[in-house]
């Protein structure tokens, strides 16, 4: 008889930061979201000699994408695909292998003017090929037809990496490998996000006894899912011009829309369930920006709007979900605490100040320390504050 789920987790009995696909790469990937602008501002002061041979700024890009983003997505796919599917997770010696090739991927890249840009693009490129191969195999073997949309986003965010390795190697790095990944980002959250947000703002208006009626999946999320893909394959086809603008702008709108059905207003009391919805609205504040950016609108830079997506929508996104599944799978209370807020305020306060430094070019380096201080900051606390949790048993065991 095959044991399920949870007796399978009660029966291991190995280090408990590999007891589930959450806790090593939320650990690890706050980390990386923490140090990675420290340690980019201190080589770029001349105070750090980087080794990647791709440069600073490169190399701040790639780990940003497909470092941290990558490790958060790994968490919560892991995590997820047992709800989904009714399989066993993976944990263990099979959980350490697959989080061994993300960390010496982070190792590779940075040390690839030692071992060469190949070899760096190997290693570091596996990692999302292996996680996608392992998602698609429980999604099939699981019959889960409905999430074979994950996987396939997975597969373009791991082309998405091999695009950037091999224009680094031939021609030299430029945007397109960084613009492909958080295209694929923006409909991660755009999918599993109007997924999770109205669902939870629904349980927690239904355990409130608040009669308000969230609005169920229906063809007008279609449309906007729809919307939002065309916006992006344009955008990538051609960053600036009528017709991508065009439908950028019309994309936001429609999410704005979707957004203002869930009924995210009613939820202030508590912010684990309106951090959700300020994450969605920092996706659709972001695709307005490319709009802008694409119709080449004067004070709007492709840096800003891209900024309103990585530091807005996918900070303001990741740590919504790392809070909320690292407190539901540890076994606590699924409410704020002190640290938490602060955690919310300064992410929060970290993108708009940063996207706030692209209309004000006077104090541009002052708000872009600033930003940097608050966004990091945010991940910092994370990882000290949630990383007891992620370390060590569930609560009551």
């Amino acid at each position: 008889m095959v044991a399920s789920t949870a007796e399978q987790m009660r029966a291991y009995r190995g280090p408990a930061l590999f007891s589930f696909g959450f806790r090593p790469f939320f650990l690890f990937g706050s980390l990386t979201a923490a140090l990675l602008p420290v340690v980019v501002a201190l080589a770029m002061a001349g105070l750090a000699a980087p080794v990647s041979a791709y440069g600073v700024i490169a190399w701040h890009g790639h780990e940003m994408v497909y470092g941290y983003l990558a490790a958060v997505v790994a968490g919560f796919v892991l995590t997820a695909v047992p709800n989904w599917t009714g399989r066993l997770p993976v944990i263990g010696g099979r959980l350490m292998s697959l989080f061994s090739l993300w960390l010496f991927g982070r190792v590779a890249i940075a040390a690839s003017n030692a071992i060469g840009a190949g070899a760096a693009a190997i290693i570091d490129a596996s990692f999302l090929i292996v996680l996608d191969l392992i998602i698609v195999r429980e999604v099939v073997a699981g019959k889960n037809w409905r999430n074979l949309a994950v996987c396939f986003l997975i597969g373009l965010f791991a082309a998405g990496n091999i695009i950037w390795h091999a224009r680094a190697m031939t021609g030299g790095v430029d945007q397109f490998g960084l613009r492909w990944g958080l295209a694929v980002i923006a409909m991660l959250i755009a999918f599993i996000g109007g997924r999770i947000t109205p669902s939870f703002t629904r349980n927690w208006f239904v355990k409130n006894k608040m009669d308000v009626s969230v609005a169920q999946f229906s063809l007008f999320d279609k449309v906007a899912l729809a919307a939002l893909g065309a916006g992006l394959v344009s955008w990538l086809a051609a960053p600036t011009g009528v017709l991508t603008g065009a439908i950028l702008a019309g994309a936001s709108l429609l999410h704005v829309a979707r957004l203002l059905r869930w009924r995210g207003w009613r939820t202030f009391r508590e912010p684990l369930v309106t951090i959700l919805h300020v994450g969605y609205l920092w996706l659709a504040v972001a695709v307005g920006l490319l709009a802008a950016a694409a119709f080449q609108a004067a004070g709007v830079s492709v840096s800003t709007a891209f900024h309103a997506l990585t530091a807005g929508a996918a900070g303001v996104m990741t740590l919504a979900v790392m809070t909320r599944a690292t407190r539901g799978h540890t076994g606590r209370e699924l409410t704020t605490d002190a640290a938490t807020n602060v955690i919310f305020l300064l992410v929060n306060l970290g993108a708009i100040v940063r996207v706030a430094a692209g209309f004000i070019p006077s104090i541009y380096s002052d708000l872009l320390i600033a930003s940097s201080l608050a966004w990091s900051g945010a991940f910092f606390i994370f990882a000290v504050s949630y990383g007891r949790y992620l370390c060590a048993l569930r609560a009551g065991e």
